[in-house]
């Protein structure tokens, strides 16, 4: 087998969840004596096996990682060219991971630079070929290499690595700060990993945190070493930040994704022993579980770690147990895919029995491999953090989500491919309203609205109500909840006191493809809304994002004043709402 360069050694460096303090993976870096890999690598160019020796260094670092004994996901680097050109040589790869006893789906290929002399679809034919290998990928370098646009769209990768001159200078440069947050939606949308490296300082991981990137890598958490890492060493610096504020989860309608809690895997075959299980628990005393996988790597049988103890600890069970086959003590894994959020996978724990509501639920990919575990104690506190987030976001006066929210379902439903409806609600001249019964007799007007809006929206699944500050209130809905909701909310009489007011609706039907996003939709809305308030009495007007046609459902046109002849008063009704 190839074996690499004698004077390299390698230095294992984690990656960190935020989210749950723990280690996620150790990326192999290859450290040369006496020189630089860019040395090595031109040497490599002159000798014209820049490929061999690319292989070479990844067999070699999964060897170190083997003698290391680390069982945590392996990252490995290779060059994009080896990618693109010269697959056959990733044979010795496997045959190396084989040797140590590492599937490929435990490891993650990091494909870095050069990519600009390379044939588009020559490297994504390529890294097909890896997948189906079983290699998970991720792109390297971002913003400091030259991978295109068009390759970080397309959809090939697992992940995204940005590089670490785009975590310099996030308080001087606000707009790279713009750039870290705006990556890290489009890796919630497109469904992959955002990794950010060199973090080197507090104010680094503060600002990361606070633009939703939770995977990070850097000397601040954990500086490379030659043993690879154990996750107690890492867990003991990240305690030492608790004044920095918890990650950030990414705002979604339906809650963070479970990728956003997840942990690495212990892994063994399901022919393992219980004597070999309570070895490995022994070696990783924070790992809560084993999972025994089959031949293609798929999970078949869970071993909770504080039944498995009970078992085996009790009189006479290591003698009943350690030689036989871990089996008759594991239990049918829990299985969710990467697309399921926090609440989707509390909503399988919850229909656990009470003996199951703190096993590990096991991820897996769309082939069915194993990707990792997640506790259920990280969702209870992912889901905490998310309601106080929420509850931050809330009016005071009516408790509803705000503008924020509401921008959020709306490109959601635009990304979903929807057909919906965005109704905006205003009372009639409320400031009149405050001026004559008082501001005390104006809230609680605006709380009663809110409370039936709430009510309405309760019965109706999907429909979403935000406050977005005064008297306005925004509505987004199914096409066919908007009759019934928009009569309901139209046909109730309301007061402030003795004062008799009505309210403007207007909605704004949503076809697919139709609307940008919801600043395409607010815009839209506002001249439904003008031509709603120029109505008298309780109005609707709804208008469509595919043409200009406008409906008055509801309210009566105001009188036209004779030709010639002056207003001596303001109109009965003014959009001061």
């Amino acid at each position: 087998m190839t074996a690499p360069p004698q004077n390299v050694r390698f230095a294992f460096q984690p990656l960190v969840n935020l989210a749950t303090g723990g280690i996620v993976a150790l990326e192999a870096l290859p450290r040369p004596h006496g020189g630089e890999m860019r040395e090595l690598f031109r040497q490599a160019v002159a000798a014209r096996r820049l490929t061999e020796l690319d292989v070479e260094l990844a067999v070699g670092a999964a060897s170190a990682a083997a003698a290391g004994g680390t069982r945590l996901p392996l990252h490995l680097n290779v060059l994009a060219g080896t990618v693109a050109y010269d697959q056959e040589r990733f044979d010795q790869l496997d045959a190396a991971l084989a040797e140590g006893g590492r599937p490929t789906h435990q490891v993650t290929l990091e494909v870095g630079a050069p990519f600009y002399r390379l044939d588009h679809e020559a490297l994504l034919q390529g890294l097909a070929r890896l997948r189906d290998r079983g290699y998970r990928l991720a792109l390297d370098g971002l913003g400091q290499g030259d991978a295109s646009l068009q390759l970080v769209t397309a959809g090939a990768v697992d992940m995204l690595k940005l590089d670490a001159t785009l975590t310099v200078d996030l308080a001087t440069v606000p707009q790279r700060a713009d750039f870290l947050e705006s990556m890290a939606l489009f890796a919630e949308r497109s469904g992959v990993q955002l990794v950010a490296q060199g973090v080197e300082n507090e104010d680094q991981l503060t600002r990361l945190r606070a633009g939703g990137i939770a995977l990070v890598q850097g000397d601040l958490i954990a500086p490379a070493s030659r043993r690879p890492m154990s996750q107690l060493a890492v867990t003991s610096v990240l305690s030492e930040l608790s004044q920095i504020q918890a990650p950030r989860i990414a705002a979604r309608s339906a809650g963070p994704r479970i990728t956003d809690f997840l942990q690495p895997a212990v892994p063994l075959p399901t022919t393992a022993t219980a004597e070999e299980v309570r070895v490995v628990f022994a070696d990783h005393p924070d790992s809560t579980s084993v999972v025994l996988l089959d031949a293609t790597g798929r999970p078949h049988r869970l071993v909770d770690r504080n039944r498995f103890l009970l078992a085996v600890t009790g009189p006479y069970g290591h003698a009943l147990h350690a030689r036989r086959e871990a089996l008759r003590l594991a239990e049918e894994p829990k299985l969710v895919g990467t697309h399921n959020t926090v609440v989707e996978a509390l909503d399988l724990v919850a229909d656990s029995g009470p003996d199951q509501m703190y096993v590990d639920l096991v991820v897996v990919d769309e082939a069915g491999r194993c990707l990792g575990v997640v506790r259920a104690g990280d969702l209870f506190r992912g889901v905490a953090e998310l309601k106080v987030e929420q509850a931050a976001t809330l009016n005071p006066l009516t408790r509803l989500p705000g503008t924020d929210t509401v921008a959020a379902e709306i490109d959601q439903r635009l990304l979903d491919g929807d057909a919906f409806t965005v109704s905006w609600l205003d009372i009639d001249g409320f400031k009149g309203v405050n001026d004559t019964v008082g501001f005390a007799a104006g809230d609680e007007l605006i709380r009663s609205l809110g409370r039936h809006l709430t009510d309405l929206a309760a019965g109706m699944p999907g429909v979403l109500v935000g406050h977005v500050g005064g008297d306005d209130f925004l509505v987004v809905c199914d096409l066919d909840q908007l009759m019934p909701l928009g009569a309901e909310v139209l046909d109730a009489r309301r007061q402030a006191e003795d004062v008799t007011v009505s309210v403007s609706l207007a909605s704004l039907v949503c076809a697919p493809g139709t609307v940008a996003d919801h600043y395409d939709a607010s815009r839209r809305l506002s001249p439904l809304k003008a031509r709603a308030k120029r109505l008298l009495g309780t109005s609707w007007v709804v208008g469509r994002s595919t043409s200009d046609q406008v409906d008055e459902l509801r309210g009566t046109a105001p009188p036209t004043a004779p030709q010639g002849t002056t207003r001596a008063h303001p109109p009965r009704r003014q959009a001061t709402g």
